[in-house]
């Protein structure tokens, strides 16, 4: 049976839906063991690389976005979905992913090995995100097993930036390495542990068999956070943490905040732009919704 056209404006918004005919309950001859249908699910897990695109241990800028990332920095990540896919047009997932960033001035640009900061952050995310199949619109009739989309959403992550001190890794965030709070500084307030962000990437999915399919994605998260590695504004007079906190802990932001080992002045992290971080990922997927032939 021939498939019938959509409407682009059906896209992410109404999955159940087709132009002319119900879509629920129809069904075309996948192969000659398998019915398809307008709708299947997939059920899966994804496993990869996760980068840091923040200050500490960034890269000189590149186009090509392969040339930015800090391989050495490669933490690894791993994360569950379940979506729908519409008629291999459109579809949505829910997906969850935990991993890691991370990032060192002395594996980033010359200009920024002076500095020397470096840290690690855990990341949680939970993510509805979109795809789209171009291909689909080309050929209805023969859906080919190798689709290249697109994929844009919306996503919550949590994270913690910590630096390894004597031995130990420490929560950047309480010790306010850049007078965020302090009555100096009015405009710099204390930043969350958690943020929005959204995806944006690419991907193709392969369908190994009626009821398996495998998934390659790049997928860059923009976020409204300029602390992802705790690295923004200028840098402060250290009397000032002597001023807020006790002995100890003001020794330990002053150490922080100022790692190259000598004063220096200027800016401590940019402010202009907000931090990013990305996955390369693996997924493998049990599809749902397709009938064997009887």
């Amino acid at each position: 049976m021939k498939r019938n056209s959509i409407r682009l404006s059906f896209i992410l918004v109404c999955l159940c839906s087709s132009v002319g005919k119900p879509a629920i309950g129809q069904y075309y001859y996948y192969n000659n063991k398998y019915f398809d249908s307008d709708i299947i699910w997939e059920i899966g897990g994804s496993v990869g690389g996760m980068y840091s695109l923040a200050d500490v241990g960034k890269k000189q800028y590149s186009a090509f976005l392969p040339a930015r990332l800090n391989y050495k920095s490669t933490k690894l990540n791993a994360g569950i979905y379940a979506g729908v896919l519409y008629q291999n047009l459109a579809g949505v997932r829910l997906e969850v992913t935990y991993g890691s960033v991370a990032g060192a001035d002395s594996m980033g640009s010359p200009d920024r090995k002076v500095r020397n900061l470096s840290y690690r952050s855990d990341i949680r995310e939970v993510a509805l995100v979109g795809e789209f199949h171009p291909l689909t619109l080309t050929n209805w009739e023969n859906i080919p097993s190798l689709s290249p989309y697109i994929i844009a959403g919306v996503g919550w992550f949590s994270f913690n930036p910590q630096a390894s001190y004597n031995n130990r890794w420490v929560n950047l965030q309480p010790l306010n390495t850049a007078g965020q709070g302090f009555e100096e500084f009015p405009k710099r307030k204390p930043y969350s542990l958690s943020s929005f962000c959204v995806p944006f990437g690419i991907g193709a999915r392969f369908e190994l068999s009626p009821l398996f399919s495998t998934r390659f994605e790049i997928v860059e998260r923009y976020t409204f956070t300029d602390y992802l590695d705790d690295a923004s504004a200028h840098f402060i007079d250290p009397e000032l943490f002597y001023k807020y906190y006790s002995p100890e802990k003001a020794a330990l932001a002053e150490a922080l905040a100022n790692r190259s080992g000598k004063t220096i002045g200027g800016v401590r992290g940019g402010t202009k732009t907000k931090d990013k971080y990305l996955t390369l990922n693996v997924k493998l997927a049990m599809t749902l919704g397709r009938e064997r032939i009887k």
